[in-house]
């Protein structure tokens, strides 16, 4: 089987690519293991300087792999999904991530602990939580509204609707829009420059910006607390029933 996360080095940046192109990029709790191996080993490598988020194939990721989620043991604080997401909250390095066809609930949510995020034309984002009777993750009820604001998060996640690239740029989300045929390059660029700066000064910047990190755990922590209760509830066996049903992605 090939690997799930690629991984390389170059220019002083780390670029993790995931690899399940034949199910969209859909995360499994393996991916989330990898995942959070290997930003705590670029955290720990000081030849990295920054990280670079993509996906392999048609899209970003299609969220996470519901069948994963349905056939696992009961979702807990040591899940492999809740070390990904404390390691991606507590990481210091710059983020960048480029985007590219299908992002969809963690596959958006995860870009807003992204310093920058480039988008290809044509991309499409959605976090239809709700919908599937589940709750948002990744400190996202936190830091989306502080992005777009209140109401335009409440439309984001209450009814979980797809929107495009340039909306995603308009609301913040985004931070440029290119042809797909440059898309790679741009990203790599951006988190060249980032690796490129005065590393004290840039770490410094990024702490201001991002604030404490206690909160967004603490909000990771509350989000799982619900979201773990949902996963046994009738209302989202029959969501994701139907969802699935309808043959769409997760």
């Amino acid at each position: 089987m090939s690997e799930l996360i690629l991984v390389s080095r170059a220019d002083a940046v780390c670029e993790l690519r995931l690899n399940r192109p034949d199910k969209r990029n859909a995360l499994t709790f393996a991916m989330y293991e990898a995942l959070a191996r290997a930003l705590t080993e670029a955290q720990a490598d000081a030849q990295v300087r920054a990280v670079l988020l993509s996906g392999a194939g048609a899209g970003f990721s299609a969220g996470n792999d519901l069948n994963d989620f349905l056939q696992a043991p009961q979702f807990t604080s040591d899940h492999p999904v809740m070390a990904f997401l404390r390691t991606l909250a507590t990481f210091s390095k710059p983020l960048v991530a480029a985007v590219h066809g299908q992002s969809v609930g963690i596959g958006v949510t995860m870009l807003l602990h992204c310093d920058l995020v480039v988008a290809a034309t044509g991309s499409q984002f959605s976090m239809p939580f709700v919908a599937l009777g589940l709750v948002p993750e990744a400190a996202s009820s936190l830091l989306l509204p502080r992005l777009v604001g209140t109401q335009r998060a409440a439309e984001l996640l209450l009814l979980g609707r797809p929107f495009d690239a340039e909306r995603a740029h308009s609301l913040g989300l985004v931070n440029r829009v290119v042809d797909g045929t440059v898309l790679l390059e741009e990203g790599r660029q951006l988190a060249r420059s980032l690796a490129q700066q005065p590393a004290t000064a840039l770490a410094a910047t990024r702490r201001l910006l991002r604030g404490d990190p206690a909160q967004l755990l603490e909000r990771i922590e509350e989000e799982a607390r619900i979201f773990g209760a949902q996963l046994q509830s009738q209302e989202l066996r029959a969501a994701i029933s139907a969802f699935l049903a309808r043959g769409r992605g997760a």
